[in-house]
């Protein structure tokens, strides 16, 4: 019998960070409750050899090239499935676990049926006392998709949607809904999965009493250059996924107010990158916005059975 938990762990010449995120999961919680998988996405660092080197009795996907955050994890998720485990538990590797979390993510996913998803609550690591993400809101008039980051006594708050950084799924739910939407490759994809699973007539709990700590954008950083240190990619997958779940979640009355509200920001960001001569990110910016408007629905949303379900 498989442990209750598949632990899966995305690498992206990040060996460091992932290493790191291991050593804190192997001191802090139990390990008869889980197994690491560790899927690499293509490193060209080595990763997969120095990690396999340190620590040999872990489970290891190569995906052998980038998949992104969506892709790279459904391979590792559809082992879970295919393996047996109850659970999958989606972290990013640049973070650190509080005492126990993962044996009160699954307790309480245990204990809540309706429930298929949960959250601890997500501090800053380089100051813990902060948060950085507590439960996920939407905003249908203006279209905005934020995280709450205030402290709370509850013991559980209903949320629309939880973040990828740390998501404990359960796995007969993924089998019913399907996987993360592998177009998305990076961003929204936690977003769009959320919806669905709601959709689909389950809760999404955020645990405000378990805690694990986040860096943030490890593997979208870059060396400091003209086009500072954050990938100007990063631009181009915000802006056109954040639209593309517009499209499917957003109520088409409010489409004008979501435009007078996003025109003039993304006006002022394009205006801003092109003053500073960082044309790499206001391309990536205006193309992200042009694919995310007019890219056919038949790519973003695959008939079921492709890209969404397990076994595709």
């Amino acid at each position: 019998m498989p442990k209750p938990v598949a632990l899966i762990l995305l690498n992206w010449n990040t060996p460091e960070y992932t290493a790191s995120c291991i050593t804190s999961v192997q001191q802090n919680c139990d390990a008869a409750d889980y197994d690491l998988i560790i899927a690499d996405n293509g490193s060209t660092d080595g990763s997969l050899g120095k990690l396999r080197t340190q620590f040999p009795d872990l489970i290891f996907i190569d995906n052998q090239t980038n998949l992104g955050y969506a892709g790279g994890n459904n391979t590792a998720l559809q082992y879970a499935l295919d393996h047996g485990y109850t659970y999958s538990l989606v972290m990013n590797n640049d973070t650190t676990v509080g005492p126990g979390m993962i044996r009160g993510l699954m307790n309480h996913l245990d204990q809540h049926p309706r429930a298929a998803a949960a959250q601890p609550a997500i501090y800053w690591m380089h100051e813990p006392e902060k948060l950085w993400n507590a439960e996920g809101r939407f905003q249908q008039i203006t279209g905005k998709v934020y995280a709450v980051k205030k402290p709370t006594t509850k013991e559980m708050i209903l949320a629309e949607w939880l973040t990828g950084c740390c998501i404990l799924l359960r796995n007969t739910v993924l089998k019913e809904c399907g996987l993360f939407n592998s177009r998305f490759f990076l961003y929204y994809e936690d977003v769009e999965l959320s919806f669905r699973l709601r959709a689909a007539g389950y809760e999404l709990h955020y645990l405000p009493n378990l805690s694990m700590y986040h860096e943030a954008g490890a593997s979208g950083k870059v060396s400091a250059q003209k086009e500072g240190t954050l990938n100007p990619v990063i631009h181009y997958y915000v802006s056109r996924n954040h639209l593309w779940f517009l499209r499917k979640y957003g109520n088409p009355l409010f489409y004008p107010v979501m435009f007078l509200f996003y025109t003039p920001y993304y006006t002022a960001l394009l205006t801003y990158f092109l003053l500073r001569g960082r044309k790499k990110k206001a391309l990536s910016l205006f193309n992200g916005l042009k694919d995310g408007l007019f890219e056919s629905e038949k790519v973003i949303w695959p008939k079921i059975g492709t890209a969404l379900k397990p076994n595709s």
